[in-house]
């Protein structure tokens, strides 16, 4: 009997195929449990056994989740990232294979258990349940058996989500079928693995024009770039696409993914999600009730926070361009890619129209050589730009941000209309919209031209340009340049205040109590608002009137929390609640009655919370604007990594490297090394050589003692028996 059970096992661990579907130790636990309890002793100590099943190498279960971690989630990304910018140009038709790795689930998972925990759990932290569930996610994926927006069958789900579906009503059922759902656990892991799979096959396909939804260039790029490449343009074509980040033509979007990622399986799950409808329910008015007082609910230590009010209150300043967001259908975090991939063709059909209306200029100073690449004139102020005029040098130029676009023309208005008038054939053919002149308008410099809640305008200078003439004469003249003024718009910052109630008023803004913070401590307030104070200094960074602006936000603030306060305290006006609190409110309002000791006393014993004055409440105390030089052909942190690594991995890098340190006549450390290393050799070689012949040399010497100690001793015993006789 037990030899029969030791042989049923064997052949079941040996041979899982050829066995029924009793024998799958997956499907059938428990009759495989019987089977080693009543053989496990003859099972365990069978030695021939555990040689045999050593010997026919039996491969790992495809089942077990740890046995596929073989790296690190980071690693495989990084591989992807270096091969994708290795080469930038081929067609790429093997994604499946990063599909089926499972370390990007693994790491997918971490970062939605991310957002939705709202602190990050190390892959240690996960649990083997959530493991073989997430390794079902990733079978279905690859089977064709997955379908975005599910709703009550679900293969893994959120470690927060303790709800059993099984046992809901009929109600809940159906008001879960019908109303509008937040997007289900397992389709932010999908979508999150999809990302992490595309961004970096098109980041290293992507213009240098784009700088929205991408890593590492900001709206803050964009505005260096203006100042130093838009210099001089006259003509501006201001454009609005953002319709095309509402929604969009699947089969456009598909083609658009076409263009460079040929794999069957990633198309088809990008495709199912854009078809896929999305079920949503009309929004309800719910009427008023009056409740009791009911006691805040406090979050639990796994429970994401809300953003902060600071914060909150500084994502009310996002500008125009960059305050959509698109979501197409099931998508989600993959829509910002998308709408990028489909915009990209744009870019390029601009850079090409910039390389056609390029019309070099020998008289010109500035932008006169064939390329164009290399901008000449006065090294010593480049933001200096001559004026254009017919003799002039004709230039365009052309930035991107998500769904708005800037264009420059140096030249006469007649280039800034055929350019409008080819753009509009383009978007139609392409995007299937329909643009006219005046969602396309062009506008002068002098007018001043709104971008990024920004400003650009010209200063007109007029600097004596001194340079040295044939025969080394001397020649200073008058001239007549530009200079690009990019200036925050205060007119839209007060928009902005308006809008999140801190002001009322254009021409004279009065500010209005935040009373919002009204049941926050005095110091909890003062360091909300400095922080939000903070947030637009950077902001504003390198906006020409980065003082002025500041300020301003700073006297809003100052003045909403004085009011707030003189409510709150019942000092009846800001003028006395400044002079009790100073002038940056860092001095305690109101001391409970009979307190003893003072308040300073009590926070230098630390019983007491200390209050934080407000920041740049003077205009001295703002910092200066950021006119730090933008470098041409400016490429983000990350990018300069990854091309440096491919550059010094490339063989040639090194045989070129060699050739250099041979010709100068040095020695590279690897060859100094490998010197080193064989001088060792040679010298311990040599010395053991030495050392050998020494020691026979010693042993002759010794044998030779030896001999003549044999020999007086003999010649002693004779002497001894000598004369004993």
């Amino acid at each position: 009997m037990n030899r029969r059970f030791t042989y049923l096992c064997h052949s079941i661990l040996l041979h899982p195929t050829r066995t029924s579907t009793i024998a799958n130790p997956r499907t059938n636990g428990f009759t495989l449990f019987r089977a080693f309890m009543y053989t496990s002793t003859q099972f365990n100590n069978n030695s021939n056994y555990n040689y045999n099943f050593r010997k026919n190498n039996v491969s790992p279960d495809p089942n077990d989740p740890s046995t596929l971690m073989k790296e690190d989630g980071v690693s495989v990304c990084s591989e992807l990232w270096i091969e994708s910018f290795r080469n930038p140009n081929q067609t790429v038709t093997n994604l499946t294979n990063y599909l089926r790795r499972f370390e990007l689930w693994v790491l997918a998972y971490q970062k939605v258990c991310a957002d939705e925990m709202g602190a990050y759990m190390p892959k240690s932290s996960v649990q083997r349940s959530a493991l073989e569930d997430l390794l079902a996610l990733r079978n279905a994926v690859l089977d064709n058996r997955f379908r975005w927006g599910a709703r009550l069958e679900f293969f893994i789900k959120s470690p927060k989500d303790k709800t059993e579906y099984e046992s809901l009503s009929k109600r809940k059922i159906r008001a879960i079928l019908t109303t509008t759902q937040p997007s289900p656990f397992q389709d932010r892991i999908v979508q999150e693995v999809l990302f992490m799979i595309l961004e970096p096959v098109f980041e290293a396909r992507f213009s240098e024009k784009s700088y929205a939804f991408r890593p590492g260039r900001t709206a803050h790029t964009a505005l260096r770039v203006i100042r130093r490449s838009f210099a001089g343009y006259l003509w501006y074509i201001k454009g609005d696409l953002s319709t095309v980040l509402d929604g969009m033509k699947v089969g456009l979007v598909i083609s658009a993914l076409m263009r460079d990622v040929r794999d069957k399986m990633v198309i088809d799950l990008v495709k199912s999600a854009l078809t896929t409808p999305v079920i949503t329910s009309p929004p309800v008015e719910k009427k008023r009730i009056q409740r009791k007082y009911q006691k805040k609910r406090v979050l639990a230590e796994d429970e994401p926070k809300p953003d902060p009010y600071w914060l909150e209150s500084f994502f009310g300043f996002a500008p125009e361009e960059a305050e959509k967001v698109p979501t197409w259908g099931h998508c989600g975090i993959l829509s910002p890619l998308l709408a990028n991939i489909c915009l990209d063709e744009l870019d390029r059909w601009m850079e090409g129209k910039i390389k056609e209306f390029y019309r070099p200029s020998k008289s010109d100073v500035i932008w006169n050589s064939p390329e164009g690449e290399v901008d000449q004139g006065n090294t010593s102020w480049p933001e200096f730009v001559p004026t254009s005029g017919p003799d002039k040098t004709r230039k365009i130029d052309y930035i991107r941000f998500g769904g708005h676009f800037l264009i420059g023309v140096r030249g006469p208005r007649a280039d800034a209309a055929i350019l409008r008038k080819q753009l509009i054939e383009f978007c139609d053919q392409k995007y299937m919209l329909k643009l006219d002149n005046e969602s396309l308008p062009i506008e002068h410099i002098t007018k001043g031209i709104m971008f990024l809640d920004h400003v650009l305008c010209r200063r007109v200078v007029y600097p004596t340009l001194r340079y040295t003439a044939t025969g080394g004469k001397i020649i200073s003249e008058k001239g007549v340049g530009t200079l690009l003024s990019v200036t925050a718009s205060l007119k839209q910052c007060i928009k902005q205040f308006r809008k999140l109630g801190f002001l009322k008023g254009d021409r004279d803004p009065d500010p209005q109590p935040c009373f919002r913070m009204f049941h926050a401590t005095q110091a909890h307030t003062n360091a909300q608002m400095n922080k939000l104070l903070t947030t637009m200094v950077e902001w504003y960074r390198f906006a020409d009137n980065r003082k002025k602006i500041v300020n301003f936000c700073s006297y809003i603030i100052r003045g909403s929390l004085a009011k707030l306060y003189a409510a709150k305290y019942k000092l009846r006006s800001r003028a006395k609640v400044y002079k009790i609190g100073d002038r940056t409110l860092r001095r305690p309002l109101k001391e409970k009655k009979g307190q003893s000791p003072e308040y300073n006393n009590l926070l230098r014993m630390g019983l007491a919370e200390s209050i934080e004055g407000l920041q740049y409440t003077r205009m001295s105390l703002v910092p200066e604007t950021d006119y730090s030089p933008f470098p041409v052909g400016w490429r983000p942190d990350h990018e300069k990594a990854l091309l440096e690594y491919i550059r010094l991995d490339d063989p040639k890098t090194f045989e070129q490297n060699r050739t250099t340190l041979i010709e100068e006549g040095l020695i590279s450390p690897q060859d100094y090394v490998s010197m080193l290393v064989w001088n060792y050799k040679r010298s311990a070689a040599i010395n053991g050589v030495n050392n050998s012949e020494e020691g026979k040399m010693l042993l002759e010497s010794g044998n030779e003692k030896d001999e003549r100690g044999i020999e007086d001793e003999e010649e002693r015993g004779e002497q001894v028996r000598a004369t004993n006789v």
